[in-house]
């Protein structure tokens, strides 16, 4: 980085992230964006998407493209990766964001909807990874940013798959960032702990669940979700050029309290 450049500045840079239309995802994109990345971002929801570039659009004043596509379809994420290639010229930065839920003690699981699961929250963004590596190879330049969860080093009950699959993606960031590293690329992990997003409002809403955070969590509450988005930041830029195959918690402490 010439000396003369603010630190943790992405001009120049393109990134894609996804499940962007709303929550963590939104938020990283938009602080992607404001730090001077041209951002793409995606979902499965096309209208989502226009809605959500509008808005960080407005609010960085960065265009902002949008790549619909659901990342379990293989041959759907080479594509929209080959697009953003046409349009920019390459890919610096991917965020490999988009994952599922399902709360079930393991008894409940057939093999198909754990294989599902797992299908959908390890193995689709482990082919979009190395989509986006084979093109980041060309460059000497990369960033493969993995959110797993704190669900990836601590087990709630009744949540295996979940559990198993984020921590699955704690072991595929470290594999990658050993296979990549002498090809400039560095890959790391964001592991959010409880943030109020739209999908967890229902548990923000709850006097008992959110009595429970205030215990908890050392700093007393849930996550605000533009809290995530500096976290994004720091892995992306130049000065994160030494950090490879870290795992950066963010959850106010949740889990370093006895």
């Amino acid at each position: 980085m010439n000396d003369t450049t603010a630190p943790f500045r992405l001009d120049g840079r393109t990134a894609l992230v996804t499940g962007a239309g709303r929550g963590l995802g939104f938020e990283m994109a938009r602080s992607l964006a404001a730090a001077g990345a041209h951002v793409a971002i995606n979902g499965r929801d096309a209208e989502r998407l226009r809605q959500a570039a509008a808005a960080i659009e407005a609010a960085t004043g960065r265009p902002v493209a949008i790549a619909p596509f659901d990342i379990a379809d293989t041959a759907a994420g080479r594509e929209a990766i080959a697009a953003i290639v046409r349009d920019q010229g390459r890919l610096d930065i991917l965020v490999n964001n988009v994952g599922a839920r399902d709360r079930r003690p393991l008894k409940d699981f057939s093999p198909e909807e754990a294989g599902a699961l797992i299908a959908t929250d390890l193995v689709a963004p482990m082919m979009l990874a190395r989509e986006a590596a084979e093109r980041m190879v060309a460059h000497r330049h990369g960033r493969l940013i993995t959110v797993t969860s704190i669900a990836g080093h601590v087990a709630n009950r009744h949540d295996p798959v979940y559990t198993a699959a984020k921590a699955g993606l704690t072991g595929l960031m470290r594999a990658l960032a050993v296979d990549y590293a002498r090809e400039g690329i560095t890959s790391n992990a964001i592991a959010p702990g409880m943030f109020a997003t739209e999908t967890n409002q229902g548990l923000v809403d709850n006097a008992d669940f959110s009595a429970f955070v205030d215990i908890r969590v050392p700093v007393g509450r849930w996550g605000r979700p533009h809290e995530i988005g500096a976290a994004a930041v720091f892995l992306a830029s130049d000065e994160a050029s030494f950090v490879n195959g870290h795992v950066l918690v963010v959850d106010g402490g949740q889990t370093v309290r006895m």
